[in-house]
């Protein structure tokens, strides 16, 4: 898993453009108020333009010739520019508040979206530390830079070119002067801002497993407990946040360089200015006015710059974490309706067929080869065998949640890659030998099965696989919370419940993976009896060890080695005294 996640985070030194697009695109409806801080900024900028101008103008036409004549209207023009400039800074700030959270709505809406598109084999390569740092963390850099970092970046280019235009029409030699930094300043940025890309990411790279680790080290507190590898587990940790501090301190060293940088040839400007400046007030070719002007416009002039500096450091931060979100967001599921499909078909039957069907999750490592199998509709199939023998990747294929190598999987004698996966996976009816229960009560965990469902038939279907007896004796009834994954309840209960909801969704195909292996003799018998009642008329699926579970089964598959290895009923695979019996004895006499 590992070394998947890292090859997927590998990204190319520059700074990939079509990222920001795309960013861009999702920020489309937010179209207007980008618009809004942008004219916001850019008024900004002229006002800031104006205010050393008006400085030049007030001691040129009033401290100099020692007069007030007019000076009135000069303090109101003065009073509305900066009337005007808080109403710049109000829509700046307002506009882009509403950005930010606009954007990162967006981009977690669309993410999570996406995340229900996926395929399976999509999860089996990620933890979920991995994803949650990219629609968390992730997410909120990038909606804090397009909002606030770009739009600052607009101030300042903006900013720079009308003092530029200002300083150059009062004098431009010494406007040359100001100006003539800016190409060192634009090499040392190229070469700081690659080292400081490159570094942030790492640390995201970094903080991504560390997330990840935190999930693992919550969910399996109890296992690392019973084992005793708390220091193991320590040293594990300590290693990924030693390479986060090494990374991180790396990255705020070339920041804390460039910065010094930038203000080191900002002074050097300034220097220059106010030495030439002061020569041409000595020889008078340069009023006092215009000095002073010029020395406000240097500072300022790279204000900007110093701002700009920042930005393209916090630039490389959100597109480390741009790469990472927008890496998931362009994942493509891998298994995709043929394009012009529609979701208008008949009734499902249940009638399964595997024809030379080929598997395998790594190509050097087949699955299974040249399967074949065929399942009447209403028909219960069990799969016995060995721990990776390819029991649950027959089932998996047939509710297509993976699509075969080679072969086909033919449902009511078509294949169904030329149906809607909507059309299947309606009709699928699947209890997991682990089931997951989401945080509410029982009875909305029911109707997840089917969300249009009464509370009459919400109870009819716990009554079905006798749930309802356990769940009328609960303190709160149906309105039990079930807490966060169902913690609240025992395995036994959540699986039944995980049952009640299955059977809600009134599915034509129905799967029970592991469903009694984890769960008490009394619960089992329930299930089972259950199993006689609610099965009858559907084609399922049955994988269990237990194989009291599968004495019923119309059909009992041995599988070893991703083929049928013995095929039959309990009675004639009994009668046949091989594998399925020698397990079945074994499975006796240990019990």
């Amino acid at each position: 898993m590992t070394d998947v996640i890292m090859q997927e985070e590998i990204h190319e030194e520059k700074v990939d453009i079509k990222l920001w697009r795309q960013i861009l695109r999702l920020s489309k409806p937010y179209r207007r108020y980008i618009i809004y801080a942008m004219l916001g900024t850019v008024a900004m900028a002229g006002g800031d333009a104006l205010f050393p101008y008006m400085t030049k103008v007030a001691i040129d036409r009033f401290v100099v010739p020692q007069t007030t004549e007019g000076i009135s209207w000069f303090a109101l023009a003065f009073v509305l520019l900066i009337v005007a400039q808080s109403f710049n800074v109000y829509v700046f700030i307002n506009m882009a508040g509403k950005v930010e959270s606009g954007i990162s709505y967006t981009i977690r809406q669309v993410g999570f979206e996406h995340l229900h598109k996926l395929s399976f084999s999509f999860y089996d390569k990620r933890a979920a530390g991995w994803l949650l740092a990219r629609m968390t963390s992730d997410i909120n850099r990038v909606g804090e830079i397009v909002s606030w970092s770009l739009i600052d970046l607009l101030w300042g280019g903006v900013a720079m070119f009308f003092y530029s235009i200002v300083m150059f029409s009062m004098n431009w030699r010494l406007a040359l002067l100001t100006v003539c930094v800016i190409p060192i300043l634009a090499v040392a940025s190229v070469y700081f801002q690659k080292q400081i890309l490159r570094s942030y990411r790492n640390v995201r790279r970094i903080n991504s497993k560390i997330t990840g680790a935190f999930s693992e080290g919550i969910m399996g507190a109890t296992t690392t407990k019973i084992l005793s590898r708390e220091e193991e587990n320590l040293k594990e940790f300590q290693s990924l946040t030693s390479g986060l501090r090494a990374s991180s301190i790396r990255a705020a060293t070339f920041s804390a360089l460039y910065l010094p940088i930038v203000l080191m040839l900002g002074s050097i400007g300034t220097s220059l200015t106010l030495w030439a400046g002061g020569n041409g007030v000595i020889a008078g070719t340069i009023t006092y006015g215009v000095l002073v002007a010029f020395v406000s416009y240097t500072i300022q002039f790279f204000e900007p710059v110093r701002e700009i500096a920042r930005i393209f450091a916090e630039l490389q931060m959100a597109h480390a974490s741009a790469e990472r979100v927008m890496g998931l967001l362009n994942t493509e599921p891998e298994i995709l309706d043929r394009p012009g499909l529609s979701n208008a078909w008949p009734n499902l039957e249940g009638a399964v067929e595997f024809e030379n069907v080929s598997f395998a999750y790594n190509p050097q490592e087949p699955v299974l080869v040249d399967f074949n199998l065929k399942v009447k509709p209403g028909q219960t199939v069990a799969l016995v065998g060995e721990t990776g023998s390819g029991k649950s990747t027959i089932v998996n294929l047939a509710c297509r949640f993976y699509e075969p190598t080679a072969g086909r999987v033919l449902i009511d004698g078509v294949d169904y890659r030329d149906r809607s996966l909507a059309w299947l996976q309606s009709n699928l009816g699947y209890v997991l030998q682990s089931p997951h229960l989401f945080s509410g009560n029982i009875r909305e965990n029911i109707r997840y099965g089917n969300l249009k469902a009464t509370d009459e038939e919400v109870e009819h279907a716990a009554t079905l696989v006798n749930a309802h007896d356990f769940i009328v004796k609960l303190p709160e009834g149906y309105n039990t919370e079930v807490g966060e994954g169902g913690g609240l309840l025992s395995t036994g209960q959540k699986q039944l419940i995980s049952f009640a909801r299955a059977i809600l969704a009134d599915p034509r195909i129905f799967v029970l993976d592991e469903a009694t292996s984890s769960i008490d003799t009394e619960t089992e018998m329930l299930i089972q009896e259950a199993i006689k009642t609610v099965l009858t008329g559907r084609t399922s699926f049955i994988i269990a060890h237990r194989l009291s579970t599968v004495r019923s089964a119309d059909v009992i598959l041995v599988i070893r080695n991703g083929k049928v290895q013995e095929k039959g009923n309990h009675n004639e695979l009994m009668a046949a005294k091989g594998y399925y019996y020698r397990l079945y004895t074994n499975q006796f006499l240990e019990g």
